[in-house]
């Protein structure tokens, strides 16, 4: 009767570091364990499209992160997506011309935010602006307007040839 009990704990033990280690993953992949908002500085950014950008994707200057998305909300006057950009503060010295661009990590990875900076002597002030941006590259729109294209195209090539004969 013992090894049974001891088996029955060991099980138990064994259940419980699992759960333990789902727990740890799930917080180091949705980032709430990292980047408190009260450090660092926000700037702004305004996009026409952000596709699937989230509150809390990394920011990236160079391919390093630097900071997260800490909200987003829609302009309705402009018709824009409003970014707020909490950036670290040991990174408090973009150049005001910096642009932003929102890539994708992968083919169909998450979104995050990429800043290129510019050349300006003077640096970019808590709650500045971000001027210069590009929005994101919506997978589906560009399969459209490729598959629009061609359609296209073969609706001219019959209309040549039909003229032709």
């Amino acid at each position: 009767m013992n090894t049974t009990r001891a088996v029955e704990v060991g099980v138990g033990l064994f259940i419980a570091a699992g759960l333990g280690a789902l727990f740890v993953l799930a917080m180091k992949v949705s980032n709430l364990s990292t980047f408190s908002q009260a450090d660092g500085y926000e700037v702004i950014a305004r996009f026409e499209n952000i596709g699937g950008l989230k509150v809390r994707s990394p920011v990236t200057a160079g391919g390093v992160r630097i900071g997260r998305v800490a909200a987003i909300a829609y302009d309705s006057e402009r018709y824009e997506a409003v970014v707020r950009l909490a950036i670290e503060p040991q990174f408090d010295r973009l150049p005001r011309d910096t642009s932003a661009s929102i890539f994708t990590a992968g083919l169909l990875g998450e979104q995050y935010i990429g800043l290129e900076p510019g050349g300006d002597d003077r640096f970019l002030e808590p709650g500045g602006e971000i001027k210069i941006t590009q929005s994101a590259l919506v997978l589906e729109q560009i399969v459209g307007k490729f598959l629009f294209s061609k359609a296209a195209e073969g609706q001219t090539e019959g209309q040549t040839e039909g003229q032709t004969e």
